[in-house]
């Protein structure tokens, strides 16, 4: 990725700067890969990021939706995505928002529980609407990343677990405002290898053979999203390896005829294509450690304190030069509120324009007005 350093110079810090060519190559290279295997849908995950100007380009793709908040669907629906390509997951949706849903008839209700499914029995029945639900299923596959981001292992709060999936399915044929139309997965994000992948594809196929002797064919699979990008080496690797990651599921899963398989993909769609641009305010010496302090903190880029990331810390206005160790802080009034620490750099002043890089998926979506700051803006040049 190019910076524009000097029109940074003009706009106010911090913001975020996001290119509409690499991501325009990322959504390509994902129809183009998904486009080899019949039956492949892939849904944007919209919690990664809803900036109007991502969502219009993931629209014009043809991507669809996969949301999880009543808000999140009526973004998708002013962004013009069509209800036939929204599916709606959350293990807390209230009742508002599957009216919503309802009404605007999406095409697919992730349910995570036997209380959920009965409340959405009930209120498609007030409306004499059919509910079209998968159901998600806990695979009790180790993703091996943080334990924020893990989703499919049996203790965690999302989905019921494979013991119970018989009786759920005995239930939802009981319901006569349910359509049970296929099976969710999620097991976690941030995922480079493909192994916990195969493992899932493994309890799938043994779980579509319990279904079918429940006399239930499933007209779809969905094992959501998680595939991983290199917030180490963006430059190197700015689109993840889609085309292995289709061809494995492609390979491994045992698909009915005419069975779609759906995809929930966020970060690997806008992960490397954003970046949080900042100031450096001053470089302050301590008594063994240097620190560069930016205008940018965890308010406008909460992973570092929230899952102990790492982003790729750049010195635009001093790409060369001699190399000093710093620890990379923003102002906010938490000591959790650090980018880096020994971060080998150019030589920093004040004044100087930074660049964290891969910050494009749960960057700006999670910032927040804490210490009554205000959210950073985005700019797409």
């Amino acid at each position: 990725m190019t910076f524009p350093i000097e029109k940074f110079k003009e706009i106010q810090t911090p913001f975020y700067y996001y290119d509409k060519a690499l991501l325009s190559e990322t959504l390509d290279t994902i129809k183009r890969e998904a486009g080899k295997y019949p039956g492949f849908k892939v849904h944007y995950a919209v919690k990664a990021n809803v900036d109007p100007i991502i969502l219009n380009l993931i629209n014009q793709s043809g991507l669809g939706c996969d949301c999880v908040s009543g808000g999140e669907v009526d973004v998708c629906l002013k962004a013009g995505f069509p209800a036939s390509k929204i599916v709606f997951a959350g293990v807390g949706k209230a009742d508002w928002e599957i009216n919503q849903a309802l009404e605007a008839g999406i095409a697919c209700f992730n349910v995570e529980s036997i209380p959920e499914l009965e409340v959405i029995n009930q209120l498609a029945a007030a409306k004499d609407k059919i509910a079209r639900v998968a159901i998600r299923v806990n695979p009790n596959v180790d993703p091996h990343t943080h334990k924020y981001i893990t989703t499919g292992l049996d203790e965690n709060k999302f989905g019921i677990s494979m013991s119970v999936l018989p009786d759920v399915l005995d239930l939802a044929l009981t319901l006569r405002n349910i359509k049970v139309t296929g099976l969710h997965f999620h097991i976690g994000s941030q995922l480079l290898d493909l192994e916990p992948f195969s493992i899932l594809c493994s309890r799938i196929n043994d779980l579509q053979n319990m279904v079918e002797t429940r006399g239930i064919r499933l007209e779809s699979i969905n094992v959501g999203g998680g595939l991983g990008c290199d917030y180490d080496n963006p430059d190197e690797n700015p689109i993840p390896d889609f085309a292995a990651f289709f061809a494995n599921y492609a390979k491994l899963l045992k698909l009915r005829p005419g069975q779609e398989l759906h995809f929930e993909l966020g970060r690997s769609v806008v992960c490397q294509c954003g970046s949080l641009i900042t100031r450096v305010l001053y470089v302050k010496e301590g008594l063994r450690k240097k620190f560069v302090i930016l205008d940018a903190g965890m308010s406008d880029l909460i992973r570092p304190a929230l899952y102990q990331a790492h982003h790729k810390i750049q010195n635009l206005t001093a790409a060369e030069g001699s190399v000093e160790t710093y620890d990379v802080v923003g102002p906010i009034c938490e000591s959790s509120d650090v980018f880096g620490t020994d971060e080998q750099l150019p030589e920093t002043h004040r004044g100087d324009i930074f660049a964290l890089r891969s910050a494009g998926a749960y960057g700006q979506i999670m910032s927040s007005n804490y210490n009554c700051r205000r959210t950073p803006a985005s700019v797409v040049l």
